[in-house]
């Protein structure tokens, strides 16, 4: 059976977009996990009306973790502070287009919608190389809104990689976790 092709993410206005002021704070929250060794990729879940109740940034080197994440660490804050695991209703904001284990916790944990800077033309499961979160397969299909920020969340991660990784090949949209 044919199912018809999923829609372009929303594309904002970058004029009115009402998302510029909380990208922004998932960058400051991405901007600490160099002190680790971390790649500095910020998300914050915003609960239904708006506050922020969950917040991370990568911290794989930190804790040793493979699944330390932003959005993973921003979620299983947000279902403390919930008390369950279901996110309904909130919104995850991230400067990097989440990854497909990242695609798999959003869908898996009911989140609403999703708000990302930088697109990931090399892991990106938001609609870059995958499309997991819209993929009509699956019980639940967040909204997406892709590219809030994305030459600023870009240069931050650009930033990084020229530091900390001299041997890198991240380009703007092709982005390394």
């Amino acid at each position: 059976m044919q199912t018809a092709p999923l829609p372009a993410p929303v594309r904002p206005d970058p004029v009115r977009d009402p998302w510029r002021d909380l990208m922004r704070l998932a960058m400051a929250e991405a901007a600490l996990a160099p002190a680790t060794g971390d790649v500095p990729v910020g998300a914050l879940v915003l609960g239904p009306d708006g506050t922020v109740i969950g917040r991370g940034h990568n911290e794989r080197e930190a804790v040793g973790d493979p699944t330390a994440h932003a959005e993973v660490v921003a979620i299983r804050q947000a279902a403390e502070q919930v008390g369950e695991w279901r996110l309904s209703g909130c919104t995850l904001v991230v400067t990097l287009e989440p990854c497909t284990m990242c695609a798999g916790a959003i869908v898996l944990s009911r989140v609403d919608r999703v708000v990302y800077g930088a697109y990931d033309e090399k892991a990106g499961a938001a609609g870059s190389l995958f499309d997991v979160m819209r993929d009509r397969r699956l019980n639940h299909r967040p909204e997406v809104i892709s590219g809030v920020l994305a030459g600023e969340c870009s240069e931050q991660l650009l930033a990084f990689f020229g530091t900390q990784r001299l041997d890198t090949d991240f380009v703007p949209g092709r982005a390394v976790r």
